[in-house]
């Protein structure tokens, strides 16, 4: 038997599922595949053992495009970080023999950074131990488009078109009434401030869109925050203000550690959600203007009632190109998006080493970011502009879109 497994790992998106559809595709048109399974949650179901049929719970082209516009993981997802095996295998040879009791020959991990770490130890634990018979493939995921080798991640589309849609919506409120009032707006992105430059695609259509605009990338000065907002308040009434949640000073403290325990998750990382708060206090304490915090949190990852179709369309491709190399014989890649052009909007789907991939991130480059620090430049507009084209055509039942249940 040669049978394929796909997983999901690490935050989800509005377009991950459509990922697990392109495999499913893929794995649907070859001789080579007899069963498709899905692990859930991750890599800690591959190592419990909890399968699902997909080829019993998607089979056919209806379930598949229910599955696209599915948010959140479909299989659910973990934050499992794999030992070292050169300090410990146990999990690595726990993982083949799983994975030879159930005739996998075929293994696709979709995630972001952690997750093509576990891809990258496990095809080289493949290697080193001369096991050929299990090919291993990572599928790129993250809202926060900063995984390198690739020119953009899947999920960042829909996030990004979420993001652009809300602050083009937030705007037209925040100019009701005529006193003078400031809205932030905190945007996800711990280290790499991408989806926060998504919300200036709000002036698209000619709005004005946020005020202001702070990434994480630069250190985020409060003194000089503040004179930024009394400069707008001096021209407008309403100031609309875009920040990430990563937001950093200049010693890399990050600006929400002054409400934050001190906790960190399975893989180290800080939980840094707050920074919106913090600077609501400050804005009121120092400017005494009328002044809210809005917090996005998840809604930014799992509006799939609002997708880029770009977004879905190049999720599933790289579901696709991520199951032929695995049937191909290959190992140890990632598949990823090659930008040929953006006018007219151009990609091809390849794939890259993921040893070049795993525990890095791509940040945005310092001159698609306006020189004082508070503003994107046109160079990230003309790179965002075409990953939010297209909506999708949901199907609506009862009156809500309808999604599909695996496990």
């Amino acid at each position: 038997m040669r049978n394929l497994l796909v997983a999901q790992s690490g935050g989800p998106t509005s377009a991950i599922n459509a990922t697990i559809a392109g495999v499913i595709m893929e794995a649907y048109a070859s001789d080579q595949v007899d069963t498709i399974y899905g692990a859930v949650n991750g890599i800690k179901g591959v190592l419990e053992e909890r399968f699902v049929n997909l080829s019993e719970k998607v089979p056919g082209e209806d379930e598949l495009e229910i599955l696209c516009q599915t948010p959140a993981a479909a299989l659910g997802s973990c934050r499992v970080k794999l030992k070292n095996p050169e300090e410990d295998d146990s999990q690595f040879q726990e993982i083949i023999r799983i994975f030879r009791k159930h005739g996998i020959a075929y293994f696709i991990y979709a995630g972001g950074n952690d997750s093509m770490d576990t891809v990258d130890k496990l095809a080289a634990y493949c290697k080193e131990h001369e096991i050929e018979d299990i090919h291993v493939m990572g599928a790129p995921k993250t809202i926060d488009n900063d995984l390198v080798g690739t020119d953009h991640c899947p999920g960042f589309g829909s996030a990004a078109k979420y993001i652009a849609t809300t602050f083009s919506e937030l705007e037209r409120d925040c100019h009701v009434y005529d006193t003078k009032a400031v809205t932030i707006v905190e945007v996800m992105g711990r280290n790499a401030g991408w989806l926060t430059a998504a919300s200036a695609l709000a002036r698209n259509n000619g709005a004005e869109g946020p005020s202001l605009i702070y990434l994480c990338e630069p250190a985020f000065s409060v003194e000089s925050f503040l004179a930024d907002v009394k400069g707008k308040l001096e021209k407008q009434d309403s100031v609309l203000v875009a920040i990430s949640e990563g937001i950093k000073d200049k010693d890399g403290v990050y600006i929400s550690e002054q409400v934050q325990s001190g906790a960190v998750d399975n893989f180290g990382h800080s939980y840094i959600a707050g920074s919106a708060r913090v600077l609501e206090d400050i804005v009121r304490r120092e400017i005494g203007c009328k002044v809210r915090s809005i917090e996005l949190n998840l809604m930014q990852r799992c509006a799939s009632h609002i997708a880029s179709k770009t977004d879905i369309q190049e999720s599933k491709m790289l579901g696709m190109t991520a199951c032929r190399c695995a049937l191909q014989g290959k190992s140890g890649l990632m598949a990823s998006v090659e930008r040929i052009s953006s006018h007219p909007y151009q990609v091809r789907y390849t794939a890259v080493p993921v040893c070049e991939v795993s525990n890095q991130e791509k940040k945005v480059p310092a001159d698609y970011i306006n020189e004082a620090g508070n503003d994107v430049t046109e160079k990230m507009m003309e790179y965002l502009k075409p990953l939010i084209h297209g909506e999708t055509e949901v199907i609506y039942e009862n009156g809500i879109p309808k999604h599909l249940y695996l496990y």
